[in-house]
């Protein structure tokens, strides 16, 4: 295994475990009957994205460099 790989190999676990502590703190879309009845409210004030908006975000990029992170430790192993 050459050094590239297992640093890739680190940081592709280091993206895992953020992903999976970014989804878990997130809370659902659908809370039972408020979801249906009340619609989606945006937490959002003066053009400033409120929390939710800002791990949505976080959630997105992190699952983008663990999908290229992943497809960079694939091409770098030896077969």
């Amino acid at each position: 295994m050459n050094i590239i790989n297992i640093l890739l190999s680190i940081v592709q676990v280091l993206l895992a475990l953020g992903l999976i502590f970014i989804v878990s703190i997130q809370t659902t879309k659908s809370e039972g009957l408020s979801g249906t009845i009340g619609g989606q409210v945006t937490s959002s004030f003066k053009g400033k994205p409120g929390f939710e908006e800002r791990l949505n975000d976080i959630t997105k990029y992190l699952g983008i460099g663990f999908f290229v992170v992943t497809v960079l430790v694939a091409f770098t192993m030896n077969r």
